[in-house]
């Protein structure tokens, strides 16, 4: 790869490292909010609920802004919002504070500086054959963001009140915001002859069946991450573990997900990535079952935690990796971010069901076994996937 290529990926990694990691402590918080504020977990749900469904919004929206004015740009303007909703967090006093900083504003932010919008500048910058290694890698930055992030902000809860913990963490935000100067700040260009427009592009999509299936089966990555993310926390500590061991269980997950992610991406480079994803699904549907099959117990949740961590985020490279090579570079990030919008949609409702039907009934377990059955779903749609690159590619360099 070029000089200029390395630089890219490299810094993409550290921004997804900050973004990811500060977003996938905030399960975390969960006990502490609730309790200090005095309200349910379903509020505290829905709060990461609406933070999924507009960051889900923002994916496509961003990556269109990025594809006509840049992702640096995009990504400079998103961390500086991102960081206004970590502190405006840090003063809630009750749910409409609440919604408004950690679902508002932290996922408009949060919907800018993710996945989709940074692999289209690394996209452009890789060549062909390498692109899903580095999706891949921009992946598992993110969850070495994980890895790092959560003990850390455990030991910050458990030390500092959750509001002075919130203004620690919103710094890495802001370090985002700085390192969007090292992006590309110009739009994106397609590769050869005359340029496809962003209409033609969305309505090539849309009457294609493999990018419909992709769809589905994103939005139960979504469902499943973000009712992990947001609720295993808190069914730990229902289960008898301490707050310090389900810390180190999500650094597990982020751990392994480097692995995996780098894992999948390489696989996806060796073999066909649609049937590498039902693989995937599969498996977690299997890992899911095992777990609330099995006691629960530290053991057994670290077990499940590097499981699940190995598949957490595989599905991202493999997505991407997938958009790009049916449609091309030239609308990646906006095509990817809708395919990403239905993770958020599984995502919010991922958040927001946990909590709902925990206070109804006590108990995770009916959204345990909807995950189960959705994992079974998303293996079974991305058999059918039509994969080949489309016509209009073929006669153009990768």
């Amino acid at each position: 790869m070029s000089r200029r290529a390395i630089i890219i990926l490299a810094v993409s990694s550290i921004i997804i490292t900050l973004s990811a990691g500060v977003r996938q402590s905030f399960g975390l918080y969960l006990p502490f909010v609730t309790m200090d504020l005095g309200v349910g977990r379903e509020v505290f749900g829905f709060a990461m609920a609406m933070q999924n469904i507009l960051t889900g919004i923002m994916m496509p929206l961003a990556g269109a802004l990025g594809e006509r004015y840049g992702v640096g740009r995009v990504i400079f303007i998103a961390g500086l919002i991102y960081v206004s909703g970590l502190v405006l967090a840090s003063m809630a006093d009750g749910p409409l504070t609440l919604y408004a900083s950690l679902g508002l504003l932290v996922g408009v932010g949060l919907g800018a500086v993710t996945y989709n919008v940074l692999f289209a500048a690394v996209g452009q910058a890789v060549p062909a054959d390498k692109r899903t290694l580095a999706f891949g890698i921009v992946t598992g930055a993110g969850s070495f963001g994980m890895f790092a992030l959560m003990p850390a902000t455990g030991q910050l809860l458990e030390n500092m009140s959750w509001q002075n913990t919130m203004l620690v963490v919103a710094l890495l935000p802001l370090i985002v915001a700085l390192l969007a100067f090292a992006l590309p700040w110009q739009r994106s260009r397609a590769a050869t002859g005359k340029e496809q427009t962003l209409s033609e592009a969305l309505r090539e999509a849309r009457g294609h069946s493999g990018y419909l299936l992709l769809n589905a089966g994103f939005f139960v990555c979504g469902f499943h991450v973000t009712f992990i993310g947001t609720h295993f926390p808190a069914f730990l500590r229902d289960s008898g573990i301490d707050s310090s061991a389900a810390a180190w269980a999500f650094s597990l997950i982020g751990f392994f997900n480097i692995i995996g992610s780098i894992a999948f991406g390489a696989m996806g480079g060796f073999w066909r990535k649609k049937y590498v994803l039902s693989a995937l699904y599969l498996a977690r549907a299997i890992a899911i079952a095992l777990f609330i099959l099995l006691p629960v117990t530290e053991t057994s949740a670290y077990l499940f935690a590097a499981a699940i961590g190995f598949m957490w985020l595989g599905t991202v490279p493999l997505t991407s990796g997938l958009v790009s090579q049916i449609f091309g570079m030239r609308y990646l990030a906006t095509l990817a971010g809708i395919v990403s919008f239905f993770h958020q949609v599984g995502a919010f409702l991922g958040a927001w069901l946990g909590g709902k039907f925990y206070d109804m009934t006590g108990s995770y377990d009916i959204v345990w076994m909807i995950a189960i059955a959705l994992g079974i779903f998303a293996a079974i749609v991305h058999l059918p996937i039509a994969d080949a690159p489309l016509a209009r590619l073929k006669a153009q360099p990768a």
